[in-house]
């Protein structure tokens, strides 16, 4: 895996790159589909679609292998409107749709990409970074707390229908 890691480059993504992105989410997201109930499946797919054709003020990062688009996340800066009215603004930034090419997992990718956005929250000065994620998501879950993130219920949301979309945050004033 070393031999991997060394060869995925992580940058911020070009405009043109955005069509590509959308793909990979969705197709890298697509296992949802058959595992979340319908209507939770079809509020993400939508959620998805109009958060990356409509980032706004997030960062849009990339990870890169071989030339080939392998993995992608948003980082939404402090105060920004990064799920829209569904749950209060956070004092911290927020990553999100964290995404890697199916035919590309367990090269360390998605982990590369968290700790990018680790460490950008940091140089920008932030005291900690959330995220929202759902039960569905099997593989994220340890991934963001082997990290060190904890549950914020305080921050927690519901899809009309769906599964509760649950909050959590990394402190990094002590990592």
């Amino acid at each position: 895996m070393t031999e991997t890691k060394e060869m995925i480059h992580i940058r911020n993504a070009e405009p043109n790159e955005m069509a590509a992105i959308l793909d990979l989410t969705l197709t890298a997201y697509d296992e949802f589909a058959t595992t979340m109930p319908v209507v939770n499946w079809r509020g993400l797919s939508q959620t998805i679609k109009k958060t990356l054709r409509e980032p706004g003020d997030a960062e849009v990062i990339v990870a890169v292998l071989k030339g080939e688009l392998a993995g992608s996340v948003l980082l939404f800066p402090p105060e920004s409107n990064a799920y829209g009215d569904l749950v209060e603004q956070a004092s911290w930034p927020q990553l999100r749709l964290l995404a890697v090419n199916p035919d590309m997992r367990g090269k360390g990718i998605g982990t590369m990409l968290m700790e990018e956005c680790i460490q950008r929250a940091r140089q920008a000065g932030a005291t900690a970074l959330g995220l929202h994620t759902g039960d569905s998501m099997i593989v994220a879950l340890p991934m963001y707390e082997r990290r060190g993130f904890v549950r914020v219920p305080a921050l927690d949301f519901d899809v009309e229908g769906g599964e509760l979309v649950k909050a959590y945050r990394l402190d990094l004033t002590s990592n």
